[in-house]
């Protein structure tokens, strides 16, 4: 069988088919399996109209309106964008923090919904949450972070529907992680189910990708580097307890930074970037720099010429699609297919990027991409990195 039919096959079958403040303690397994549509949740009647009860991320029973209109997000920063994708409508978002508008207006977010413009992001500043500045929006649901549960305690008792989303319950795979995500989505907004289509389609890409990189040696696996923040003083990076171990696993490379042993970002500096000396550097939206930054060593003191991916013009801006595609999100599938083409242009060689990200799209969700905006998600601004 042609790899090139193989690939289109799998995506019409499916249609057929903060810094990471949203960050939780947890564990998580190798498999990408979701729960269905209709576990965890149950719908009935009361006095005042149809509710539905959902379990959330982090093990709580909620009670909400079965047809929920107004929704507020806080510290889950990538959420907006998933429910934009997940609705293919940003009418129902009323508020969301400042780093996803951010995200949000330097994206094809908000050129596909432009109501996204118009969330409020006044109430909301990091963890800490205005009530009476969240109230004014009379959200009939509100999303957090499940790693912080005194927000959720404070939303609840001040008497909103609050329900905890975790981007770390699945040991930071992203493709686990949006299938969860899709899921409670669906049990909330049964009406807009997409959990069958969406595990199908994310698990499709990620075994074809391993299916691929399966056999190569230690010795062929590229060292790659996630440079995650930078600044004059700042190179952060992943350790082996954040999403640029997973990204490596899933690609079939080595993480250049695995050894540290410590969650969330790390911080790292020149002296071991030039020990691990990737072969290939990803630069994450999460900061303004470039390629260019590292090939000029234009950022602060840092003298980038002796690293083998910098010599080789192998450094890499991540794809921006819907938000940030370090963090899991709807561009997730996609993110992964850009990542191992890149870093093994033979193994891949038949993948039209472009062509699949509109197949994606179209099979899953329903949403037709042009040719360029399928191709703007590969060059995304600097400006998407800033504030962060």
């Amino acid at each position: 069988m042609k790899i090139i039919s193989k690939i289109t096959c799998f995506f019409l079958c499916a249609a057929l088919l903060l810094p990471l403040s949203a960050c939780s303690g947890g564990n998580g397994t190798s498999s990408a399996a979701a729960p269905s549509a209709a576990a965890g949740s149950a719908v009935s009647s009361t006095a005042a109209g149809k509710t539905i009860t959902v379990t959330d991320d982090a093990g709580n029973t909620v009670t909400l309106p079965a047809h929920s209109q107004r929704i507020a997000v806080c510290n889950i920063w990538p959420l907006p964008s998933v429910l934009a994708v997940f609705f293919d409508s940003a009418k129902n978002i009323v508020g969301m923090s400042k780093e996803s508008m951010t995200a949000a207006k330097n994206s094809l977010l908000s050129e596909l919904y432009p109501d996204i413009l118009k969330a409020s992001t006044g109430y909301i500043s990091g963890s800490s949450v205005n009530l009476e500045e969240l109230a004014k929006l009379k959200p009939d649901v509100v999303f957090y972070s499940a790693s912080t549960k005194e927000l959720g305690t404070q939303l609840t008792n001040a008497g909103f529907n609050a329900v905890a989303v975790s981007v770390s319950k699945w040991d930071y795979n992203s493709i686990e992680t949006l299938n969860h995500w899709i899921a409670l989505l669906s049990r909330i907004f049964p009406d807009n189910s997409k959990t069958k289509i969406v595990q199908e389609t994310s698990n499709q890409v990620y075994q074809m990708v391993q299916g691929r990189v399966k056999n190569l040696t230690d010795g062929e696996r590229k060292r790659v580097f996630f440079l995650f923040q930078y600044g004059p003083g700042t190179i952060m990076s992943s350790g082996r307890h954040f999403f640029g171990q997973w990204w490596a696993d899933a690609i079939g490379a080595k993480n250049a930074a695995g050894g540290i042993d410590k969650e969330k970002s790390a911080a790292v500096n020149m002296e071991q970037i030039y020990q691990w000396n990737p072969d290939l550097i990803f630069i994450t939206n999460f900061t303004t720099a470039v390629p260019k930054d590292l090939y000029g060593n234009t950022v602060g003191s840092f003298d980038w010429s002796g690293v083998k991916a910098v010599q080789k013009k192998q450094v890499y801006k991540m794809p921006l699609g819907m938000y940030r595609s370090y963090t899991p999100g709807v561009d997730t599938p996609v993110t992964l297919l850009w990542l191992a083409k890149t870093t093994y242009p033979k193994l891949f060689a038949d993948v039209d990027i472009t062509k699949e990200t509109k197949k994606y799209y179209k099979s899953v969700f329903g949403v037709d991409l042009s040719d360029r905006q399928a191709q703007t998600i590969f060059t995304p601004p600097a400006a998407a990195g800033s504030g962060i």
